[in-house]
């Protein structure tokens, strides 16, 4: 089994979203390629931070420039053991792209874990593949899921949601969870 784990980002992809998820899944020993429609390895992203402040939806700030490490188009989803879709911005822009959408269903097909978390199910919802599943999003995803022919999970910002090969959290507060269930469906091994 492969030690490595795609990550589809694009500009304005939450900071903690790609951040954190990035360095826990190395910790654990996995190459984590971070790849992004339209540039290569060396390039990188503009982060924001979305943050709850106690308002009607979250805030948005300017993040940090997250560095890419793999050219998009080398991507072959033969070579990795799971996907991850962060939330942000960039999830609204980058499921216009035909392969992203084309790598995203080849992991569903091949039954490979998918984790996706914020505005990342919106990629989903685009590549087709919620149809019959029940998954967790931001709050205002939540009617793209359902109009996908899949399941809204309504849950608490903090907890993730498996149905199958998919994990997925309303918002970065859930990160331990969300982590812990996709490394779990991963096969990770985890002692302390």
């Amino acid at each position: 089994m492969s030690k490595k784990i795609l990550m589809l980002v694009g500009d304005y992809v939450e900071d903690y979203e790609v951040m954190v998820p990035f360095q826990a899944l190395t910790m654990l020993g996995y190459v984590v390629e971070a790849v992004c429609p339209d540039k290569k390895a060396g390039e990188f992203v503009r982060t924001s931070i979305h943050d709850f402040e106690g308002d009607q939806t979250y805030s948005e700030k300017r993040g940090h420039n997250f560095t890419l490490n793999k050219d998009f188009d080398a991507v072959d989803t033969a070579d990795y053991a799971g996907l991850v879709v962060p939330g942000g911005r960039a999830p609204e822009y980058i499921r216009l792209n035909a392969r992203v959408l084309e790598i995203v269903r080849e992991f569903d097909a091949a039954g490979k874990p998918i984790a996706a978390i914020c505005h990342g199910p919106l990629v989903l919802v685009t590549a087709g593949v919620l149809k019959g599943k029940s998954c967790a999003a931001y709050p205002a995803c939540g009617p793209d899921v359902t109009c996908a022919g899949g399941k809204y999970a309504d849950i608490a910002l903090d907890k993730a949601h498996v149905d199958g090969n998919l994990v997925t959290a309303p918002a970065w507060p859930a990160h331990p969870d969300w982590i812990a269930k996709f490394a779990a469906l991963l096969g990770a091994k985890i002692s302390i």
